[in-house]
């Protein structure tokens, strides 16, 4: 079998990757907005949020958890999630990265 096309970039590059596509759709960024804005937040209140299944709301979970974006930690029959601050810190670190390294700062590019 052929190398997959991932194995020509670095391990970052393929961690943000994951990362990247993970908050690349709405309901996800949706999901996070409301854990920060509660702190934490049980599967069961998601579903009463936003306008979608059970089943999409636990599909969403499973790819930020993927994604390392989310932490939960089961407290009876309910899974409590909360953000994972590292991956927020990087997440953090290279945004400001891509910012600080613009070299079309104040001049006129392409």
């Amino acid at each position: 079998m052929g190398a997959s096309k991932s194995d020509h970039f670095t391990e970052e590059q393929n961690e943000l990757s994951i990362l990247f596509k993970a908050l690349g759709h709405p309901a996800r960024i949706a999901i996070i907005q409301h854990i920060l804005s509660t702190k934490s937040c049980i599967c069961g209140d998601l579903v009463e949020k936003f306008p979608l299944s059970q089943a999409t709301i636990s599909q969403h979970l499973k790819e930020l958890k993927y994604a390392n974006i989310i932490q939960g930690t089961i407290e009876g029959n309910s899974i409590c999630y909360c953000l994972n601050p590292q991956t927020l810190e990087k997440l953090n670190q290279v945004i400001n990265h891509f910012i600080d390294s613009e070299k079309c700062k104040g001049t006129q590019c392409c």
